[in-house]
């Protein structure tokens, strides 16, 4: 299994404050969740088989993470368009926003920007 990019770490914390502003992020984490299930059971019996960097997997969860579950999703099934046999492969970053206004766990989990940066 590839790791994750340094993009898609963080240092933020969820704060027990925050319970209300995490809901709308339910979705993005929930299907962060079923992701970092994939990448740490099914991602390893296919071994480091992908062209591009990230691999697929990491580059899913790094849209979601940016993007949130319905933009990310779509992200990650062009990729997965691009990813054929074909394919040139190289380095495929998901494209950062600019407006990031979120922090993400060491783990890759999304929680509300504390207070102060809002």
């Amino acid at each position: 299994m590839s790791v994750l990019p340094a993009y898609a770490l963080g240092e933020a914390e969820f704060a027990a404050s925050d319970v209300l502003r995490s809901v709308p992020l339910l979705p993005r984490n929930a299907l962060l969740a079923l992701l970092h299930g994939y990448r740490a059971t099914i991602s390893h019996t296919y071994g480091d088989v992908c062209k591009y960097y990230p691999s697929c997997s990491a580059y899913a969860v790094g849209a979601v993470q940016q993007h949130g579950a319905v933009v990310g999703s779509a992200l990650t099934a062009a990729r997965l368009v691009r990813c054929h046999p074909w394919a040139k492969g190289g380095v495929d970053d998901v494209p950062l926003r600019k407006s990031f206004r979120y922090g993400l766990t060491h783990h890759g989990f999304v929680v509300p920007a504390p207070s102060g940066k809002d």
